[in-house]
């Protein structure tokens, strides 16, 4: 493929992306097909000879959208946003195309330093802590991760070097392998998936502590984990805080807990993935009140702040403690500006990284401060008035709201909630996903398209009462033999990696 032909396949490829997104509210939001339905419709082999672009663009409407769930939907309410937005996905496109590789300074300047600027920009439009950002004089700084879960486990890791080489410089009479089988980590019981795999990839014991009646995690149940790990002989060493968690967008007291990090010289993390965007808002800042006490914070411009994946942000307020922990020197990698520049290789596990500043950049110039937040309460506003028909049909009951969230249920015994979630997805008209909240089965609903409006909020309530209107007419509902969504079990692995605590 010459230049000429690219140029005529890229412009296809952009009209083809924004008929797909004019026409989306069209679609079904969630496909009609089985596993494996792909598989007949391609070649068993690669093509021994080159196709035409226009045969494989053709190929996309046959092969690949029927097997597509619609993320961008206005009818989309499941899980939280994935962000998108064109000036993203040219950004994106820019970064394919110039396609460097930006593991250090010199490998390509540009990728560096724009990441290093765009990280103190959204730094700056959260008003995180000046120790956060890279223009500051101390040692702390912003980087680009993958994902939220990358941004938790590098936190686990680094926290774990820190621990082993303050005992091991204090004349421990542990070796270093000891003192790492006594690490525990903390999170409450409504932090993400996420926070429970980097317990178990960083080889470190995660309780996951009970959460109180709002889905938060207490200083006093920290505490009191603290201190029994103690007596145990076990080292307190890293502390996951949320805020904005996944279940219905709780929020910890930063304050409660960070204070107990401080005096126990344990590091706290900030996970706000979903929620960390809000706080582009000032009216949504307290919720973040007592960040300052924080060693690292994330959160997911790909969430939620038009910046399509993947894009996490993740400062912390001592970057020698990432590079203690990731340094690997090799004589290629060396150059004569190091040390002048971040290396950003040594700031994260992988080596290589993409150009993905240049999304956020684009992003940021096109919509501005009062773009930003025009969208992030926009979505707010919908989801308050979701919630305002919750509240007005007696059948239903809100659980919990927060951001744009809503968490409701039908009144009544979880088989219901469960029976109508189950309606609403096999119908295919809206998506969402449940969530179980003090022993409820509760349906959550989110806001999460750029494109939602007003008129798409009451389609989803109008499917969602006729299908109710079904479940609670049918003669035969009290002989319903619906599945229980089974709890998570509080027990101990035997293996000693993660623990539920009771």
């Amino acid at each position: 493929m010459d230049s000429t032909e690219f140029r005529e396949f890229g412009k296809a490829a952009v009209d083809f992306i924004a008929d797909y997104f004019d026409t989306i509210r069209d679609r079904d939001v969630l496909p009609s097909i089985k596993p494996g339905y792909l598989r007949p419709l391609v070649q068993s082999e690669v093509p021994q000879q080159g196709e035409k672009w226009q045969d494989i663009l053709k190929d996309m409407d046959r092969v690949i959208l029927p097997g597509i769930t619609h993320w961008h939907s206005p009818n989309f309410h499941a899980y939280y946003p994935t962000a998108n937005s064109y000036p993203a996905i040219v950004g994106e496109m820019m970064s394919a195309g110039l396609g460097v590789v930006g593991f250090n300074w010199i490998a390509s300047p540009a990728c560096t330093e724009l990441e290093v600027v765009m990280m103190d920009w959204l730094g700056k439009l959260l008003e995180l802590p000046k120790e956060f950002l890279n223009e500051s004089e101390g040692p702390g700084g912003g980087v680009i991760q993958g994902s939220a879960s990358e941004a938790t486990l590098i936190g686990l890791l680094a926290a774990k070097e820190r621990v082993v080489r303050r005992l091991m410089a204090g004349n421990s009479n542990m070796t270093e392998s000891e003192i790492k089988g006594k690490l525990v980590a903390y999170s409450s019981d409504q932090s993400n998936s996420s926070v429970e795999k980097a317990g178990l990839i960083g080889s470190m014991i995660m309780r996951l502590l009970p959460s109180d009646d709002k889905g938060r995690l207490t200083g006093k149940i920290l505490t009191e984990a603290i201190e029994k790990d103690k007596k145990s002989g076990l080292i307190p060493c890293y502390v996951i805080a949320t805020l904005g968690t996944t279940p219905t967008c709780a929020f910890d007291d930063l304050q409660e807990l960070g204070t107990i990090c401080n005096e126990g010289d344990i590091w706290m993390h900030v996970d706000a993935a979903y929620a960390g965007a809000a706080f582009t808002c000032p009216e949504y800042r307290y919720l973040m009140k007592g960040v300052e006490m924080a060693e690292s914070f994330n959160f997911n411009p790909h969430k939620w702040l038009l910046v399509n994946f993947d894009c996490s942000a993740l400062w912390v307020k001592n970057a020698k403690y990432l590079v203690e922990a990731f340094n690997v020197e090799r004589i290629y990698l060396q150059h004569k500006h190091t040390g002048v520049a971040p290396d950003y290789l040594h700031w994260q596990i992988p080596l290589g990284r993409k150009f993905r500043s240049l999304k956020i950049w684009f992003t940021m110039r096109t919509y501005g401060v009062e773009g930003i937040q025009k969208h992030i309460r926009g979505h707010i506003e919908l989801a308050k008035y979701f919630e305002s028909l919750v509240k007005q049909d007696e059948r239903f009951e809100v659980t919990t709201s927060s951001l744009g969230l809503v968490c409701f249920r039908l009144h009544g015994d979880n088989n219901l909630t469960q029976l109508l979630h189950d309606k609403l997805n096999n119908n295919k008209k809206i998506f969402t996903v449940p969530c179980k909240f003090r022993n409820k089965f509760v349906i959550r609903f989110v806001i999460t398209s750029r494109l939602t409006e007003h008129s798409d909020i009451d389609f989803a309530w109008k499917e969602i009462t006729s299908l109710t209107e079904q479940i609670v007419s049918s003669p035969c509902l009290s002989k319903q033999k619906i599945s229980h969504i089974q709890e998570m079990n509080s027990c101990e692995k035997v293996n000693g990696r993660v623990e539920k605590s009771k």
